[in-house]
């Protein structure tokens, strides 16, 4: 069998599961664990197949065309790089932990057929983004994956939160496919094809009339698609739904389908300076803003969200300053240890039998309740924080060495300013991405607040899933010497100067944060009560009364106000009220556009009801009004009428003689 062939069952598979799953999963239920499980299993072992046959070789690229267009055709393309290789694994590796862990996550929840179905075609939607070589094609998978967010996200559709946060990912990611989609026809348009290897080609002869326009408009999407700033508003409210969904969401689809795409293109994006640095921008304020609004979270799922938007502001960071394959890498190995930490949150949360126990300033002797959570999510949270030799280090440190060449000026197509403000962000967030992580280790599991009802053992399919994810989350650093050979050969080898000072602020951070820790907690051990009240008059009532005004689920951060044992409250400070609502832009979004919306749906209505059907209404009335008139004056009398005959013919004769009599 070919690689192509085999390349095309990868997303074909999980296709034909989830249609199977629908179709057979309310008829017979034996059915729905092994169409879950088996096809997206089978499509990552074809997936390692095909990238072994790849091995860091020639591109693959195969096409044909769909239809024929009149102008620019549209192709049924693959096009399998070492990116699309190993991307395409680590789909398969998340998707397969996450079916699999669902099987004992939701064993009682009576939509988990349809839930498992809407899982396998999601990942048949990023494994066709993956392999795609025609930018229409992509599109489709791009739009499948907004659908199956929106279904899955609402799954628990009782919820109000969910309800909410459902809609609001399929309006913000929304927001940015409308200029994404212009960008793709303009981009069609001058390079005359919707295929990538014709674009890049184009783009390589200097052929792209409006790269900035382009470059610009696409980013729209990739900030809506992959969450990042003004457009991530979306995906801490994501946290509504299942947990496994999560994982998957951060860790191997969706979100990072939008750095993928800038990643496929890139040469596209560095055709303008001014892309790149619009770009760099927007992943310093999402890296920074998002770490210190995981900071202040106190709901665990929370916190990884924000966590999510800061990494993958690293991976934006990375292409600003056009290194792909730090970015790439980075993103392989951010999809293994963030897996994990969502799936070991999972194991809390079932643990603790219901998700609002999720608040970490409500956990107490989770530590030696669900070990296998610990250890892993220990390892995930020291890969998180870069700390080496875990696999973070080594792949945070290909992305602030590929700033620090940009910003020393020795990249060919990045700008020096690109370079300075991703290395600064990147450092910065460095800090703050080890302080929430330890702050996220201590609470959860050596916290201090009432003691959770205990559920007894978490079923073998979720703990043995985070064994398995906590492999690579150790181990994949091991590869920064081959993974060059995949990409564009570009060393990811840690440079000694951003090594030195990535570690050491990352070090600072979690020091600092386990010293805020044991103050807080000796403080609240001793002024307990006092130290409560102090806390709820200072910002309680701003972080839930904001959370109402906004629509947006609380989820514990009232409770993290009133939490005097919290250590980002004493590193915030007065910013703590502040970053546990995102910074308001909620708040701003709401009185910017929602309510101006709003207001023009009101006025639109009001015409509508008012004035247009008041024409509508009259133009029926006038009619009627003139018929019964003269309904009134057929009575069927001849009297009447020879009477108004006569009188008609007296009005006649009068007016004869005042004619004549004006006229003499």
């Amino acid at each position: 069998m070919t690689t192509t062939t085999l390349a095309v069952l990868v997303p074909l598979l999980p296709f034909l599961g989830a249609l199977a799953g629908l179709l057979l999963g309310r008829t017979v239920p034996g059915l729905v664990r092994p169409l879950a499980v088996l096809p997206t299993l089978a499509a990552l072992v074809i997936a390692v197949l095909v990238a072994a046959r790849h091995g860091g070789g020639a591109d693959i690229d195969s096409a044909t065309e769909l239809t024929p267009t009149g102008s620019v055709p549209v192709e049924l393309a693959l096009h399998i790089d070492g990116f699309a290789a190993l991307v395409a694994v680590l789909v398969g590796v998340v998707a397969s932990c996450v079916q699999i862990y669902s099987t004992g996550y939701l064993r009682d929840d009576p939509r988990y057929p349809s839930y498992a179905a809407l899982v396998s075609l999601f990942t048949s939607a990023m494994l066709l983004v993956v392999y795609s070589g025609d930018l229409m094609v992509l599109l489709v998978g791009w739009e499948i994956m907004g659908i199956c967010s929106y279904f899955l996200v609402g799954h628990y559709w009782e919820t109000p939160e969910a309800r909410a946060a459902s809609l609001k990912a399929f309006l913000v990611t929304k927001l940015g496919d409308v200029p994404f989609l212009i960008g793709l026809f303009a981009l069609a348009v001058d390079a005359g094809s919707f295929r990538i290897t014709t674009i890049l080609a184009k783009v390589a002869d200097g052929g792209l009339d409006h790269p900035t326009l382009i470059a610009l408009l696409l980013l729209a999407g990739v900030a809506g698609k992959s969450a990042q700033f003004p457009l991530h508003t979306w995906l801490p409210d994501a946290m509504a739904g299942p947990t496994p969904v999560s994982a998957l969401i951060h860790a191997a689809t969706m979100v990072a389908a939008g750095v993928y795409f800038v990643a496929r293109l890139l040469p596209v994006f560095a055709a303008s300076s001014a892309a790149l640095v619009v770009l760099a921008v927007m992943a310093a304020v999402t890296m920074a803003g998002s770490a210190l609004a995981a900071l202040a979270q106190d709901d665990i799922k929370r916190v990884l969200a924000y966590s999510t938007i800061g990494q993958l502001g690293y991976l934006t960071g990375a292409l600003a300053v056009g290194d792909r394959g730090a970015a790439v890498f980075h993103l392989l190995s951010h999809g293994a240890f963030k897996a994990l930490l969502f799936l070991g949150a999972g194991v809390i949360i079932h643990a603790a039998g219901t998700n609002s126990l999720a608040a970490m300033s409500r956990m107490k002797g989770l530590r030696d309740r669900v070990p296998d959570a610990f250890w892993t999510m220990t390892v995930a949270l020291l890969a998180l924080a870069a700390i080496p030799p875990f696999s973070g280090f080594f792949s945070k440190e290909a992305v602030l060495g590929a700033a620090e060449h940009a910003a020393t000026g020795h990249s060919e197509t990045a700008p020096t300013a690109a370079g300075w403000i991703v290395l600064i962000a990147g450092l910065l967030t460095a800090l703050l991405t080890a302080a929430y992580a330890t702050r996220l280790w201590l609470l959860a599991f050596n916290g201090r607040g009432p003691e959770a009802p205990d559920h007894g053992r978490q079923p073998v399919t979720m703990t043995a899933v985070l064994w398995v994810l906590a492999v690579p989350s150790l181990a994949f650093g091991l590869t920064v010497g081959v993974l060059p050979d995949w990409f564009d050969g570009h060393s990811l080898t840690p440079t000694l100067t951003t090594s030195v000072l990535g570690t050491g602020f990352a070090l600072v951070g979690g020091l600092v944060t386990y010293g805020a820790w044991r103050h807080t907690t000796a403080l609240a051990a001793r002024h307990p009560m006092g130290a409560v009240a102090a806390d709820a008059g200072a910002d309680g009532g701003v972080v839930e009364a904001e959370a109402i005004a906004t629509h947006t689920p609380a989820y514990g951060d009232v409770a993290a106000a009133h939490d005097p044992a919290d250590p980002g409250r004493l590193l915030l400070g007065p910013l703590h009220r502040h970053a546990a609502v995102g910074f308001h832009l909620d708040a701003v979004y709401t009185a910017v556009f929602v309510r101006p919306v709003q207001a023009a749906a009101r006025l639109v209505r009001f015409l509508d009801r008012e004035v247009v059907d008041t024409y509508v209404r009259g133009a029926g009335t006038a009619p009627r009004w003139l018929g019964a008139a003269v309904r009134r004056a057929q009575t069927g009398n001849v009297q009447t009428y020879l009477s108004a005959l006569l009188a008609g013919t007296v009005v006649l004769a009068v007016a004869a003689v005042l004619v004549a009599t004006a006229g003499a």
